[in-house]
């Protein structure tokens, strides 16, 4: 059974879900950066880049989104699924598209967009510019399966009723004739007003917007095993309450006001548990720990013994570690979202037996995961390679940037190796100009070593040159920068 927690301020929202006392996944949106996935706009082709079958859309943000040709409408295909058409001749540059961002800009890619729409509602998501009728693949038997989708047809109507295509969502499986008509009705609804502002607006226009973070809890992230949905703001509860009564009464009941004096994310270390979450290392509770690094290409987990002695032979401690490794690792993606490329490297093991469990038991974790994955085995090398789908910037990209100090790299040179980046560059210096004399500008540590350890290289090269050099600390100075100033 899971809690869902809700702490909102005018500036943030943050949603953290929790099952058995331990916080499962986090979720953050502020108002001045929310998301962008899900939200339809009218774009304008900036350029077609017939090399990569792709086009860049001006939709009026910083960087131009991307659009590529399988996300066109337009699939007149061959029989492998590839475009038969090229896209230089569906679109060209200057030309008006309603589109959808569908990946939100990670780093420095833009927004990745489709031209297919879709809209989801609290029972179904609607394809305006489909025709079929789709049942999510978490819906029990092919027998079931079969009997919505006749049901949808039969709902549906004809298509001069509004046409375009639905998915069943897994809510849907219980659902009335008389709640799905209510969905459809209101989707039909919703798109023909996209569809209207459209026409009129210019290129740049945001069309539609997806629900805010508090609206999708009651739509998409509470379910059966949900006990109870808590937030701590009397405003939004009452604004949830009117939202759940109309699209998600199956919710609605769930929700309750947390009157508290102390925060909400108190009950359950929720703060402390961010903090942990943007860490470099988790420790496991039998002594082990994970080392994870996130790099612009993959994330990288290292599993290690740590402390861990417990078991009676290395094997099974290995085994053991690897196992309680497998289960804190698919808690770790989901607490900090991340996604693309995972490369886990379990301390190896020997035994085949213990290698398949350990995968298994990863797999088994990662089942309850929302997001879409794929886990290879394990390699020669004794990697595991897996894919975690990437729509949204992760944790730590949204509540961190990198050091000013050291620019990301997480190390910065040491004094010494400053120390003589300035001698080399007074040498420099004093080759070209001649001034009366040097002074170096650097962090105390840098000055001094030159003025103790150093002191004898700095006298030799003043010597040299037959110029004096004056030190002069500035506390404000990183430890790599230094300046030098002719007199």
């Amino acid at each position: 059974m899971q809690d869902i927690l809700i702490n909102w301020s005018p500036q943030e929202t943050r949603v953290a879900i929790v099952e058995n006392g331990a916080v499962q996944e986090l979720h953050i949106e502020r108002t001045l950066e929310r998301g962008l996935v899900g939200n339809i706009y009218t774009g304008k082709v900036a350029r077609v880049l017939p090399g990569m079958q792709s086009a860049f859309i001006d939709i009026g943000l910083e960087r131009a989104a991307f659009l590529h040709v399988g996300d066109l409408v337009q699939r007149n295909g061959n029989g492998d699924g590839a475009p038969a058409t090229p896209i230089e001749k569906l679109i060209y540059e200057g030309q008006s598209l309603t589109v959808q961002v569908i990946k939100d800009p990670i780093g420095t890619k833009g927004a990745r967009l489709s031209a297919q729409i879709s809209i989801a509602g609290r029972l179904l998501v609607y394809l305006p510019h489909d025709d079929h009728i789709g049942i999510s693949q978490k819906i029990g038997s092919p027998e079931l399966r079969e009997q919505l989708r006749a049901r949808m047809a039969r709902l549906v109507g004809q298509p001069q009723e509004g046409g375009g295509g639905f998915i069943l969502r897994t809510n849907a499986e219980d659902a009335t004739d008389e709640e799905l008509a209510a969905d459809i009705a209101y989707l039909r609804k919703t798109w023909a007003g996209v569809r209207e502002r459209s026409f009129k607006s210019p290129p740049g226009t945001l069309l539609y917007e997806d629900l805010n973070l508090a609206q999708r809890v009651l739509r998409d992230l509470a379910g059966e095993d949900t006990q109870a949905i808590r937030i701590d703001s009397r405003m939004q509860f009452e604004a949830l309450q009117a939202f759940g009564r109309e699209f998600t009464p199956g919710a609605v009941h769930k929700l309750e006001h947390y009157p508290g004096e102390r925060p909400i994310f108190d009950l359950y270390n929720i703060d402390q548990e961010i903090e942990r979450a943007l860490a470099r290392r988790v420790d496991l509770k039998s002594g082990g720990y994970l080392i994870i690094d996130q790099t612009e290409a993959l994330t990288t987990i290292d599993v290690n013994t740590g402390g861990y002695v417990g078991a009676r032979n290395f094997d099974d401690t290995i085994f053991k570690t690897n196992l309680e490794a497998a289960q804190a690792i698919a808690r770790q993606l989901r607490l900090r979202n991340l996604g693309g490329i995972i490369i886990i490297d379990f301390i190896d093991m020997v035994r085949e037996e213990h290698q398949e469990a350990v995968l298994a038991e990863l797999r088994r974790q990662l089942a309850r995961d929302r997001v879409k994955m794929t886990v290879s085995g394990f390699t020669q090398l004794g990697l595991v390679e897996m894919t975690r789908k990437r729509t949204r910037e992760s944790l730590a990209h949204m509540l961190c940037e990198p050091c000013p100090t050291c620019q990301g790299k997480g190390s910065v040179k040491t004094p010494r190796s400053v120390c003589y980046d300035i001698l080399r560059e007074i040498l420099r210096e004093a080759r070209q100009f001649n001034p009366k004399e040097f002074r170096v500008v650097a962090s105390a540590a840098v000055v001094e070593m030159l003025l103790d350890e150093e002191s004898q290289h700095l006298a030799g090269l003043s010597d040299f040159i037959g110029k004096p050099i004056s030190l002069r600390a500035e506390p404000t100075m990183s430890p790599e920068q230094y300046d030098i100033v002719l007199l």
